[in-house]
């Protein structure tokens, strides 16, 4: 029987045990996650310069392109580090921390995503009131609030998984997951990891609720503006958070609902591919591709035209 004051690695499951599978492999990852890095930092960059930018919510956006890069970069690297070596180890402490920032920047997502659901529906339905509602203060606040709360349900998260007695240290996947390591649990007594997991669904929830009111205040009054060109100023800023939003409950449903399903290895893999690696790199191309404004400051930025050579000192100072 090995516990969690024992055991000291983990054994990750790998795609392939051929040398050319697991090259193939480390290329893919290694495109996917170069093309959601340099997409979350542009998105990043577009905003710090661009002060028609400067407005909740794409201060919103840029907390949002943060816990994305952390989000894929948990996982990931070290993926691509044990294809390029052949290697399936992880220690124990770096479970535990992939476990840990997982849940942090996912969590994260979802109180930002509800938060900017919050400000769309003010925006649009009480647009006299937006600029006393959403002040700067207020939008740090909520930021700040999203991130703490995160940190706390992630580290409960710690606490109730790793608290339980583990009778293998073969993981069925290629990073730490919580549904796989309760697998392992020797006697299926994970009453606290349970209790959280409960919490974290109610809390998961809300949010849905109320991004889901938010949108149906937001398109009936959307229908109510009479100018067509105003309808679509209006949906062209909804739009994109929507379709974030619908990417990241459905990669979020299946990331909880397929491991506990008896699915073939690969298949499960697949899957985790998908959850985790997906919503990070498609939402700058969602925002980027829908937005009219995130489009022009794009064009502003590749023509040169976006900021002074002074400006650009400055952020790389």
């Amino acid at each position: 029987m090995l516990n969690q004051t024992t055991e000291t690695v983990f054994f990750l499951l790998g795609f392939s045990d051929i040398w050319q599978l697991q090259m193939l492999h480390f290329v893919g990852f290694l495109l996917f996650y170069l093309a959601t890095i340099m997409g979350n930092l542009l998105i990043i960059i577009l905003v710090v310069l661009n002060h028609h930018l400067h407005t909740p919510m794409y201060f919103f956006l840029v907390n949002l392109s943060i816990a994305d890069i952390g989000s894929i970069s948990v996982n990931v690297p070290k993926a691509m580090s044990n294809s390029l070596m052949n290697i399936r180890l992880i220690s124990y402490s770096e479970c535990v921390s992939q476990v840990f920032f997982l849940m942090l920047f996912a969590l994260t997502d979802m109180f930002l995503l509800t938060v900017m659901a919050y400000d769309r529906y003010v925006a649009i339905c009480n647009p006299l009131r937006y600029e006393a509602v959403m002040n700067m203060g207020a939008c740090i606040q909520m930021a700040a609030g999203a991130w703490i709360i995160s940190i706390f349900y992630a580290a409960l998260h710690i606490r109730g998984t790793f608290s339980i007695t583990f009778c293998s240290n073969v993981i069925n996947q290629f990073f730490c997951e919580i549904p796989q390591l309760l697998k392992l649990s020797c006697n299926n007594n994970y009453t606290m990891e349970l209790g959280v997991n409960i919490f974290g669904a109610s809390v998961a929830f809300g949010c849905f609720v109320f991004i889901i009111f938010s949108y149906v205040q937001i398109f009936t009054n959307v229908l109510r503006i009479p100018s067509e060109q105003a309808r679509k100023k209006a949906l062209s800023t909804c739009l994109p958070h929507l379709i974030v939003v619908c990417l990241f409950i459905v990669t979020g449903i299946i990331a909880y609902v397929c491991p506990t399903c008896k699915a073939p290895k690969d298949l499960v893999m697949m899957i985790a591919v998908l959850y985790t690696m997906l919503p990070p790199m498609m939402n700058p191309v969602i925002y980027s591709m829908r937005n009219q404004e995130i489009r022009s400051a794009l064009s502003k930025f590749l023509k040169g035209g976006l900021c002074s050579k002074h400006q650009m000192s400055v952020i790389f100072l």
